[in-house]
């Protein structure tokens, strides 16, 4: 009798809507499978998903900071482009294929993004210019002045060693697909584990009260698109190394809509105040589940923009509901 009240307990405490992501997660799997009966469960098939997903996965992992901040980074494609192109540029200042290039010119790409992404954040927090308009600005400076530096042409890698980098497998898995596991333990570790993460956290909750309770909120507001910079460093670096090249007028278009998509479906409020890393990767395999479901399915590709949008919109309503219950 005992056991069974506590059951009736436990069920009746348990919080659906903290777990929604996840139900969502297994539902969607096994409406896929139902689908793309037999090539989706194929193990190429479920590679290519993460793969695929793997890019703006990377940059969904810093832009869930900004978001839970209250921020938002509408410049992460345009600075995916631009911090790759440049960074080719610099390697194929090196003669030969030397591996030291190849390690020197990623590690200008990890400070360079940071730094375009700090840039974004001061004129966040010091310029005091909507997160929506200083971003939509420096999108189209990045895009503009990578445009301009190679005559709106690719980029191509000189070095034969790069290549080798983007398109590893290790164990049978994706060399991309390794660092966005290990870079979402990190990220899921600095969010939940350090005063950092809380600090975010009410922040984005309530920045009059974080400003009371003595949180440096212009610092705890900026650091977050310095990460995103990062994440998006490290994207480029994959992403450029696996084709060789950057498109200065292509790659990365539609990445910050993949990215936020990524992170709202994952749970995070677009309010502010409340996300996780653990949502924002499940969010992003979703969405290459939701691609792959609807090519094994014949859907035509003009329909499944809008497939992924309703997807987008069910999700927010979910949020909505769930936070004015």
């Amino acid at each position: 009798m005992d056991l069974s009240k506590s059951i009736n307990s436990r069920f009746h405490n348990f919080k659906w809507s903290e777990h929604s992501t996840g139900f969502a997660f297994v539902l969607l799997f096994v409406l896929a499978t139902i689908v793309g009966w037999p090539n989706f469960l194929k193990l190429t098939n479920l590679t290519n998903i993460l793969r695929q997903q793997t890019y703006t996965g990377i940059i969904g992992l810093g832009m869930t900071l900004v978001i839970i901040s209250g921020g938002i980074d509408l410049s992460v494609g345009s600075m995916m482009a631009f911090v790759g192109g440049v960074t080719i540029f610099f390697l194929n200042r090196f003669p030969g294929d030397s591996v030291t290039a190849v390690l020197l010119s990623a590690a200008l790409a990890l400070v360079l993004g940071a730094v375009t992404g700090f840039l974004n954040g001061f004129l966040v927090t010091k310029g005091r210019i909507a997160p929506f308009i200083a971003t939509l600005g420096t999108m189209s400076i990045f895009r503009s002045l990578i445009q301009y530096f190679s005559g709106a042409s690719n980029i191509v890698s000189k070095n034969t060693v790069y290549p080798r980098f983007g398109s590893a497998v290790i164990l049978g898995i994706p060399f991309p697909v390794w660092v966005f596991l290990v870079l979402a333990v990190l990220m899921h570790l600095l969010l939940n584990n350090t005063r950092f993460g809380r600090y975010v956290c009410a922040v984005g909750a309530n920045e009059q009260v974080a400003r009371y309770s003595a949180i440096n909120i212009n610092l705890i507001k900026l650091v977050p698109y310095a990460v995103t910079g990062f994440t998006v460093a490290v994207t480029a670096l994959l992403w450029s190394s696996r084709i060789n090249c950057i498109q200065s007028s292509g790659d990365g278009t539609g990445y910050e809509l993949e990215a936020i998509a990524a992170v709202v479906i994952g749970g995070t409020s677009m309010s502010g105040g409340k996300g996780t890393i653990i949502g924002t990767v499940l969010g992003a395999v979703m969405l290459g589940i939701i691609n792959n479901m609807l090519v094994l399915g014949g859907v035509s590709s003009f329909l499944q923009q809008a497939a992924r949008g309703l997807v987008i919109i069910a999700a927010v309503l979910l949020q909505y509901n769930n936070t004015n219950k």
